[in-house]
């Protein structure tokens, strides 16, 4: 380590030679890295057919065009990296149907994307000027990168007890990879990565009643987008903030952190993407998804008899109580799909959960609410305890039906389909999700050809600008 680089805040230089220095030889996060491409490209896809989403999609003046930018999959779009890895990002994140960490924090690491490709697209594109170039193998390593770094860092520091949102982990992580992607060195990564830390933070506001809105759909793509940013001004000379985290009374851990300083569960490696979560089998915010399973495995034991049903009992975990426990009206999508027992109401009435159920045409049935009025909601204390055990990780719910005649059914589910303790039993499903993804935008022999060239050995060798031609309008 140079002098220079010692005088920074510790947490920093971490970070800085986990992604200078790091030799990354697990296979399992090989595998589960290309998993997580796949499915996020798939997310992107179907988020398309959303005009709440392209709506936001495009230059940021209309009318301006840029030759050799980067491009925006699944549209015509050709853009700066800053407001490409801004719509890739806002396309993978809009449905809530993107891969998942839980611990201290929550988050979603595939949000990096949104920085990643855009920035090798553009990077490789631009070769004469960059002097390097980029394969698939090189999205797959610096998404290792970037999950690691935003998961270990969430694993014992807790934002949101502190109100502030977890795409500040994505503007993190976003800002030291993409910093590297351009061309920098150890001191150019440190200097980017401090002025993510200083930078703004984002309130958790418009997560919770009575603000939920549908900024939580792209506060991640415009966290992506400003780590790219912020790289960008380093590599121009814009100095760091060595104790951008630690300085008395002005740094981060004072101002924002209530004085605790940012903890480091343990070393920096591969163990966030071997243990990623996926959203396989329905949109539902991860805490919910067990929840969801239960409510389907119980459909058909009360599809013709919900006026018969006197109550219902959801049992689950702290984080679930926290941020998804909502009574009374819910006014969008975004408040919806953030709502334990809406969620659970959907299930259980119609066998399924999916984006459209969200939406307004479905909410404002009245057999939601009538469902959702004879529900309570209580923690198991075991549940939480489980859901922060790193042996564990488990997200329990409990579902539990009373009918009028005191009948009562009941179902319990530990691990979600998503789980790496469900792998095998989910793998073949998350192709499925994919290729279900994909019919919203292409043809069906287009989607067999897309399906063919993902699950190909040969794809980690293909180049980026090659890679996203294949997902351009």
């Amino acid at each position: 380590m140079n002098k220079q680089a010692s005088e920074y805040d510790s947490a920093l230089v971490s970070i800085a030679n986990y992604i200078n220095d790091y030799k990354i030889n697990s296979d399992l996060a090989w595998q589960t890295a290309k998993l997580a491409l796949v499915d996020s490209i798939g997310c992107a896809m179907l988020a398309l057919s959303y005009p709440a989403c392209t709506k936001l999609l495009g230059p940021w003046v209309s009318g301006i065009s840029i030759e050799q930018g980067a491009r925006v999959i699944g549209t015509n779009y050709e853009l700066d990296p800053i407001k490409c890895a801004f719509d890739t990002g806002t396309l993978i994140r809009w449905l809530d149907y993107n891969d998942t960490w839980l611990a201290a924090e929550w988050g979603h690491p595939s949000d990096n994307l949104g920085a990643i490709i855009s920035v090798m697209d553009f990077v490789s594109r631009r070769k004469e000027q960059y002097q390097k170039s980029f394969k698939v193998k090189d999205i797959l390593d610096a998404m290792i990168r970037a999950y690691e770094i935003q998961g270990v860092l969430a694993l014992e520091n807790s934002f949101n007890q502190v109100g502030l949102d977890h795409v500040l982990l994505v503007k993190v992580a976003s800002c030291g990879i993409t910093t590297k992607l351009l061309g920098g060195g150890n001191e150019d990564i440190l200097a980017a990565l401090s002025q993510a830390w200083v930078d703004g933070q984002s309130l958790r506001t418009y997560r919770h009643a009575p603000n939920t809105g549908s900024r939580k759909s792209w506060a991640a793509g415009d966290a992506t987008s400003r780590g790219v940013r912020l790289a960008m001004m380093s590599l121009q000379g814009e100095k760091g903030y060595k104790s951008a985290l630690s300085a008395k009374q002005w740094g981060f851990q004072d101002v924002l952190f209530k004085g605790k300083p940012l903890a480091f569960a343990r070393d920096l490696g591969t163990y966030v993407m071997e243990n990623i979560l996926f959203k396989i089998a329905y949109p539902a915010e991860f805490h919910a998804q067990t929840a969801v399973e239960c409510a389907l495995n119980l459909h058909y034991q009360c599809k013709d008899k919900f006026n018969q049903i006197e109550k219902i009992h959801l049992t689950t975990h702290s984080a679930a109580m926290r941020i998804i426990n909502k009574t009374g009206p819910l006014y969008n999508p975004a408040d919806r799909d953030h709502c334990l027992q809406y969620m659970v109401a959907c299930a259980l009435i119609d066998g399924k959960l999916t984006a459209d159920s969200y939406e307004e045409q479905r909410a404002h049935q009245p057999d939601i609410d009538n469902l959702r009025a004879k529900m309570t909601v209580s923690e198991n204390p075991q549940f939480s305890k489980d859901y922060l055990d790193p042996d564990k990780r488990s997200i329990a719910n409990k579902v539990e039906i009373t009918f009028t005649d005191g009948k009562v059914i009941a179902d319990v589910c530990e691990y979600p389909l998503g789980h790496k303790r469900r792998r095998e039993e989910g793998i073949p499903l998350l192709w499925e999700k994919f290729e279900k993804n994909l019919h919203s935008r292409f043809s069906a022999l287009r989607v067999k050809q897309l399906v063919h060239l993902m699950q190909e050995d040969s794809l980690l060798e293909m180049p980026v600008p090659e890679f996203i031609a294949q997902w351009i309008d």
